[in-house]
This record gives structure tokens, C-alpha cells and sequence, in this order.
């Protein structure tokens, strides 16, 4: 694309402008059910608390849900986060509430 920096040009060597695909965001999960907006976000707020940055892509149809979405480098680091989040369960996310509530 003509936005797109040229890799081996010497402006963009010298701002080091990163081209690789690391940085590429994938879709990390999609879901299209009555409360997809609000698990979207709940689920986006858990990845940028671990520190990986999430796109929260939506449509003015609700039918069509809401993915999110991550770079490509932190793609399985961030599947790993859903996964133990969802093996815990609400009951873990209520006691990590009020404990974050506690310390403030």
C-alpha cells in the first residue's frame, strides 16, 4: 500500500520503523450473542491489564457481534490469559475485584 513504509528505504532504516508482520493484529475471539459488547470489552480490559494491547472491533448491527483483536506477537500469550481467566471462573474475577477495591 502507498501509506505503508518501504523497508529497505534509508528514511525508514533510520526512524526505525518496524515492517514486520509482529505486529499485524489477529483476531483473538469473536463473539455474536446478546451481551457481545459488554464480554468484549470485560475481556479487552483483561488483556491491556496484562499488557497486551486489544482492539475491540464492533458493528452498528448487533447481529454481527464484536471481535477483538491483538498483534500477532502476543496472539498466544493473550489465548493463554482467556484461558486461565475462563477456567477460573466469575467467582476468581469477583475475589481479584475486591481485593483491587481493598488495596485502593
Amino acid at each position: 500500500m502507498a501509506q505503508d513504509p518501504e523497508p529497505d528505504h534509508p528514511e525508514t532504516e533510520s526512524r526505525g520503523v518496524d515492517t514486520s508482520h509482529d505486529l499485524d493484529m489477529v483476531t483473538l475471539y469473536t463473539a455474536t450473542t446478546i451481551d457481545s459488547e459488554v464480554e468484549a470489552g470485560v475481556l479487552s480490559s483483561l488483556l491491556q491489564s496484562n499488557g497486551i494491547p486489544a482492539l475491540v472491533i464492533g458493528s452498528p448491527y448487533p447481529n454481527l457481534g464484536y471481535q477483538i483483536q491483538v498483534p500477532r506477537r502476543q496472539a498466544e500469550e493473550a489465548r493463554h490469559l482467556l484461558e486461565e481467566a475462563q477456567q477460573a471462573g466469575p467467582e476468581a474475577a469477583s475475589e481479584a475485584e475486591a481485593q483491587t477495591e481493598k488495596n485502593n
